[in-house]
């Protein structure tokens, strides 16, 4: 096979003359070195540039979907970018305002958000609650009562479009477990015990139909089949969400943020919608930001068969492989654009069969025990899916930028495995 599409690798990558790699200015064999594998590597000039992309697009109401990836660090960014950031629990509510972040730029999700949850973000003035259900408008009129402030909203609107992509990752079909049918009547009987709540204060609606879309169709689709009721309730937000798709291998390809907020406005004006609309790009902003690096521990080749080659993280640090079936593209650093001439099956350290994370990936054939091997666009639920899964540490972030390589989030230790013991 060909050389590494270097499409798939962060903005201020840098491929010199003998094929080896940098980021931010920042050698990648050096990195590894420095800090150990496995290891994620952020272009911090990337986060920051499709941040700002994000708020052109959909102006300063867009909202930073941070469970794509997050830790203080990419909270800083995104909220000096000028985004809002989503968080859809109490942890990333937690992890965003330890980092600086005002109540009144987030905006809390999810679909089964506790009391406590709710209160801290009301008595803290958060942004926006966006509404998942009749029980949570419940919890809300019992905060209220007892004196949280009250807080504004959108409820999330289930369109019954189902976006083409895994099962596991379609939000806006009937069979959803997030938010108000349109088709049931139950979207209609949610606005109406809304906008009545003296509780709530109620100021627009949320649709959000799946992750990793490719088709800008069915973002026209939604708003083609939401406009007769946004139109009929005539508040004054739309969230279309997130979801856009980006390109993890070659021969993929994806709109741009701009191009994805083109269609949505247009789409939005063709169908008479004159609410204020915005989004909530997560992967599109985080996924080709950085790459994934790995130490090779093992060669070992079945004749007939195939060649397993093992590296040092695995499912632990990227399950999405497991969970979706997902593929992704392997290079080394050293010889970023060398044909790529052998055919592997790249697997992690784990007690599983199925802890693969490339199962046909092109690589040099003088792959050897001991190279640096990279995944790229692993920048969006990777370390945020992460576990210790064997009990193996989660691997340590490094955002780069102009020559410059800092350590946002430090390899977990073995006695960071213990800590939460209590014998």
């Amino acid at each position: 096979m060909s050389a590494l599409p270097l499409s798939l690798l962060p903005d201020t990558a840098v491929v010199d003359v003998g094929g080896r790699l940098s980021i931010g200015g920042c050698d990648v064999l050096e990195l590894a070195a420095e800090f150990g594998t496995p290891l994620f590597v952020y272009d911090e000039e990337h986060l920051r540039a499709r941040c700002r992309e994000a708020v052109a697009a959909f102006g300063p109401g867009v909202n930073y979907a941070t469970k794509a990836f997050l830790c203080r660090a990419m909270a800083r960014v995104a909220f000096e970018e000028g985004c809002n950031l989503d968080v859809s629990t109490g942890g990333e509510y937690h992890v965003a305002r330890a980092a600086g972040v005002p109540a009144d730029r987030l905006v809390l999700h999810g679909n089964n958000k506790s009391t406590d949850e709710l209160r801290r973000a009301l008595d803290e003035g958060v942004g926006r609650v966006i509404v998942d259900s009749f029980d949570e408008i419940d919890r809300i009129e019992s905060l209220v009562a007892d004196g949280s402030p009250v807080p504004r909203v959108l409820l999330r609107i289930t369109p019954g479009v189902e976006a083409h992509t895994h099962e596991f990752v379609r939000t806006g079909q009937d069979d959803s477990k997030f938010g108000f049918g349109l088709a049931s009547g139950a979207a209609d009987v949610a606005v109406g015990r809304a906008a009545a709540s003296p509780a709530l204060d109620l100021v627009g609606l949320h649709v959000h139909i799946g992750s990793q879309v490719f088709e800008a169709r069915f973002f026209e689709m939604a708003i083609e089949v939401l406009a007769p009721f946004v139109q009929r309730h005539g508040l004054p937000e739309l969230s279309i969400g997130g979801g856009l798709g980006v390109a993890y291998v070659a021969g993929e390809s994806s709109d741009s943020i701009t191009d994805w907020g083109d269609i949505v406005r247009s789409a939005c004006a063709a169908a008479g919608i004159t609410a204020t609309v915005t989004a909530e790009p997560g992967r599109a902003l985080v996924a080709r930001a950085a790459v994934t690096l790995y130490t090779v521990g093992t060669v070992k080749e079945l004749p007939g068969i195939r060649t397993y080659v093992s590296v040092d993280g695995g499912m632990s640090d990227n399950p999405r492989p497991v969970l979706y079936g997902s593929g992704y593209e392997a290079f080394l650093p050293r010889c970023t654009d060398a044909d790529r001439d052998a055919v592997v099956t790249i697997v992690g350290k784990h007690c599983e069969s199925g802890d693969v994370l490339v199962r046909d990936a092109s690589v040099p054939s003088d792959l050897v025990v001991g190279d640096v091997l990279a995944t790229p666009v692993t920048g969006a639920y990777g370390y945020s899916m992460a576990s210790n899964y064997n009990k193996v540490p989660r691997p340590a972030i490094v955002f780069v930028r102009d020559g410059r390589a800092r350590m946002v989030v430090r390899r977990e230790t073995l006695d960071d495995l213990l800590a939460l013991e209590v014998d």
